[in-house]
């Protein structure tokens, strides 16, 4: 199963230095239509459902340490956010500073932990009604007392939540640059872990990873490989003993063996975003930046071959392991009648619509007709049959997070009895609308009436 699969859209972070200083007269959002349109490129074209939009604190207070929010400048940088969230995709704020500012380490004889909790509570209250915002604390913190860290780090995710901003992800970065090699042992997973939203849950609090799988890790090399990748094995036997999940929020260059490895280990692992397209000239060795042919996008080659393609053969790979069953009700208003719908994980190789008499809820017993969708491992097409001649719906199922969109279109049926449509069917004759959003999570099915 796919969970999520993103694309940094860089240049907010261009200038940033490993000590925290970054000139703002370097950033570079890319706000143009080229920026936006590599968004949506991405997500329509791609099927990528993240983007990650780097941006120093510098830019976003305008040099005033511990200051407000420069409205100017976070105008550009929401302009950016908005156009991504337009998309459908959701959006990750990554503050690209190393857990520094001009050299001084955050709560450790640079910036105090306040003027860093008040960076974080701006940011929060400002996103706190968009659900697809997700905070990444900070970009690849590095040579500092990762206890401390993880107490200003526990700062952060107090004034977030605080904020308003109760139930997006937040991203707790190690430090030694938040390598997956050792945030086990010194990198700080340890305490990042026992960092708690204030009503004592961990729900939606990741551990933040970061690593490079060409041959010397560095990111530098665009050859694929599949090396160095022990460290991702050893992390996810890690994150599974503390009966946690962490986020690859940064990585590049890598082959068939990373990201099946990532989808191999889904359970703690929910997804990657690659390192880096926006604002990234075509000639960057680890550019995802796609060029322009003949008024269309076209994504290159470390794009097309060790991202997209690596990740959806990875997902035909676990696919084949067929998925538990599941049934689960939820109550939907069709025209002409009423009915209850039933999703159901299948293990079965074939995907279909089927009205059935299976009774496995008061609610189902209690209504005439049942429509069960069965969605198998590989669904990218689900069939109708045997459909009753009153539904005139249509119902839209989609995977959160990260799988493909499936619309089903119930209409009158065919002399055959059989109808069948691929993803993103429309509507017919004016039908009304009703969405079932579908939930693949760890192998459990569930469904939300909206």
């Amino acid at each position: 199963m796919r969970w999520i699969l993103g694309v940094a859209i860089a240049g907010g972070d261009f200038g940033c230095q490993i000590d925290g200083s970054c000139p703002t007269g370097s950033t570079q959002l890319p706000l143009n239509n080229d920026g936006v349109a590599q968004m949506k490129h991405f997500v329509q074209d791609d099927g990528i459902n993240l983007l990650r939009l780097p941006i120093s604190w510098q830019f976003l207070v305008n040099n005033k340490l511990g200051g407000n929010l420069d409205t100017g400048n976070l105008a550009k940088y929401d302009q950016l956010m908005q156009a991504c969230l337009a998309t459908g995709a959701s959006c990750m704020i990554d503050i690209h500073n190393f857990a520094r500012w001009n050299g001084g380490i955050i709560g450790q004889g640079g910036p105090t932990d306040d003027q860093f909790v008040s960076l974080w509570r701006q940011l929060a209250t400002k996103y706190a009604d968009s659900d697809k915002v997700v905070f990444e604390l900070m970009n690849e913190p590095h040579d500092l007392d990762v206890g401390v860290w993880a107490n200003t780090c526990q700062k952060a995710v107090t004034a977030i939540r605080e904020a308003g901003a109760t139930s997006q992800m937040i991203l707790l970065p190690g430090t030694n640059f938040d390598s997956a090699a050792t945030l086990p042992t010194s990198g700080g997973a340890e305490q990042l872990l026992d960092i708690k939203n204030p009503d004592g849950t961990t729900d939606n609090l990741l551990l933040d990873i970061h690593k490079y799988l060409d041959e010397d890790n560095s990111g530098t090399h665009a050859e694929c490989t599949t090396d160095n990748t022990d460290a991702f094995n050893d992390l996810a036997e890690f994150l599974r003993g503390k009966g946690r999940k962490g986020f690859v929020s940064e990585t590049g260059a890598s082959k068939d063996a990373s990201n099946s490895l990532i989808n191999e280990n889904s359970d703690v692992f929910v997804g990657l975003v690659g390192w880096g397209a926006g604002s990234f000239d075509t000639s960057y060795v680890l550019s995802l930046t796609p060029s322009k042919q003949n008024g269309k996008l076209v994504d290159n080659k470390l794009m097309s071959q060790c991202l997209i393609a690596t990740w959806v053969n990875s997902e035909d790979t676990a696919a084949s392991d067929p998925l538990p069953s599941v049934l689960l009700a939820t109550a939907m208003s069709f025209t002409g009648s009423s009915t209850e719908a039933l999703l159901t994980a299948t293990p079965t190789a074939t995907t279909a619509l089927k009205t059935t008499s299976q009774s496995v809820s008061k609610a189902a017993q209690a209504s005439g007709e049942v429509v069960t969708v069965q969605i198998a491992p590989d669904p990218t097409v689900i069939g109708t049959t045997s459909l009753p001649s009153s539904l005139t719906t249509l119902i839209t199922a989609e995977g959160v997070p990260g799988d493909a969109s499936y619309s089903v279109a119930l209409a009158k049926p065919t002399s055959t009895q059989t109808q069948t449509q691929t993803q993103s069917a429309t509507p017919t004759g004016g039908a009304p609308s009703v969405r079932i959003t579908t939930l693949l999570w760890g192998g459990v099915l569930a469904s939300l009436f909206l």
